[in-house]
């Protein structure tokens, strides 16, 4: 069974009832709604249908909204802009007027107090570079040092430069607000920055009655300095390769996905690596094999996801990479993995329960992992120690809870009420197992789970063999 989850973005070429249904099939575990294109009457439509898809597949499938954020876009211009090595460009804010050559409008007005002589400025994704000569009024002056052609909205990076933006913009808090009403399971914090930008989100979706787990998006320098604190805050991260490949210098960038993977993993956070996994994909029907080669890597260094961005919204291949995706993991985890979660810190008494379910699983052969939560925090915990054998099959009485749990590694949730009995319990989830085909005679089951001693409950860990 597949450990390494994969979450597909949902666009033009996945939206039919028809292609969300193979998506799913091919291996789909959630699916993400980017709001820097989502409109709300799509969301409204989108969010029920791959609901009720799932139910009639009787799979678990989460959903991620991937907010927009503060980003920094240049405005409308009547024709693009053919740029030269040394040619002037002057940004301007507050309808300040230019009488250079080459000038665009800028839609955030702190610019000018953020901004510093001799700072990089990166337009269009990195595609041109330019450094800042000078600032005068409501004006940046910039000499180009790559060539490039630069069109209306496009996006600005400034490397290394602290920005005071806020962290969720009016259009965030209204998508936001529709997320939560629709029960959106996951909310991705595009440029999260430190952590208190964390408690802001948690903070209003507290407000709308959402308790949807928190993906902060490192995507700049900033983040990568407070990457420690934000960790502690997010419930998740996410490694966004394409501003943040844009921010730093690229041959840095390797390193500070595997740093970040292995903080999370040290910590017990689960961690998504993004941007670029099949970009080629986008047109072509087959990958690159360094494509594969970048897969292999975050499965191996056991990411919790990987993701799939323009290969699935704009792709004319969205379900092939999709298989690719899922046979490059399946591959790659049979022939280990890095193990950084042997690093893994263990402070409390739960988290010490389920090491030592998971040190007695990885001992025994054919074992499979039982674990009951109602919460999803030992889901979390058992999964953060990465067992290097066995499946987990996770049990919950929602289907929110599983939901919320969808993009755990290794994690296989499954929907069951509670009963007081926690053998009974126990009994009602070997059947299930059993039904789905997913235990056999000769299995050895690691359960965690709690007894009830004179009405005080307590964590036990249990073996069984299956006969």
């Amino acid at each position: 069974m597949r450990t390494t989850k994969i979450i597909c973005t949902l666009g033009p070429a996945t939206e039919s009832e028809a292609m969300l249904r193979e998506m799913i099939l091919a291996g789909t575990n959630v699916f993400r709604l980017n709001m820097s294109h989502g409109a709300h009457e799509w969301v409204r439509m989108i969010v029920p249908r791959i609901r009720q898809i799932a139910n009639d597949l009787d799979m678990v499938v989460g959903i991620l909204m991937d907010t927009q954020g503060p980003a920094i876009r240049t405005g409308d211009l009547p024709t693009k802009l053919n740029l030269k090595a040394g040619d002037v460009v002057e940004f301007t804010v507050r309808g300040a007027h230019s009488v250079e050559q080459y000038s665009v409008d800028v839609n955030y007005d702190g610019l000018i107090d953020d901004i510093s002589v001799g700072d990089t400025v990166l337009v269009d994704n990195g595609v041109i570079h330019m450094e800042v000569l000078e600032k005068q009024d409501n004006r940046v002056r910039c000499r180009v040092l790559t060539p490039g052609v630069m069109g209306s909205r496009r996006h600005i990076n400034l490397p290394g430069v602290k920005v005071n933006l806020p962290p969720l913009t009016e259009k965030d808090l209204a998508d936001v607000a529709l997320g939560a009403t629709l029960g959106v399971d996951m909310f991705a914090l595009s440029f999260c920055r430190e952590p208190g930008d964390v408690d802001t989100l948690r903070e209003i979706l507290r407000g709308h009655g959402s308790n949807a787990r928190i993906i902060a998006k490192i995507e700049d320098q900033l983040a990568v300095r407070n990457i420690e604190a934000i960790i502690d805050r997010a419930d998740i991260i996410m490694v966004a390769r394409g501003d943040l490949g844009v921010e730093c210098a690229m041959e840095e960038l390797p390193i500070i996905q595997r740093a970040i993977v292995k903080l999370c993993l040290r910590v017990g956070r689960p961690v998504i690596i993004a941007t670029h996994m099949l970009e080629s994909m986008i047109n072509n029907p087959v990958p690159t094999r360094a494509e594969v080669t970048d897969i292999a890597n975050a499965v191996y260094e056991q990411a919790d996801a990987i993701m799939l961005s323009g290969e699935t919204t704009v792709g004319k291949y969205p379900l092939e990479c999709v298989r690719v995706l899922d046979k490059v993991a399946r591959r790659i985890e049979r022939s280990g993995g890095a193990n950084y979660a042997k690093a893994a810190i263990v402070r409390e008494d739960r988290q010490r329960t389920v090491h030592s379910a998971v040190v007695l699983a990885n001992s025994l052969g054919n074992s499979k992992l039982l674990v009951f939560t109602r919460r999803g925090i030992m889901a979390d915990y058992i999964a953060a120690q990465r067992p290097e054998h066995s499946p987990i099959f996770t049990f919950a009485p929602t289907m929110e809870i599983c939901r919320k749990i969808s993009l755990n590694w290794g994690t296989h949730p499954m929907v069951m009420p509670f009963e007081e009995d926690p053998n009974r319990n126990i009994a009602s989830a070997e059947h299930i197992l059993r039904k789905r085909g997913l235990i056999e005679p000769g299995d050895n089951l690691v359960i965690v789970a709690y007894l009830n001693v004179e009405g005080e409950l307590f964590d036990s860990i249990q073996v069984r063999p299956v006969v």
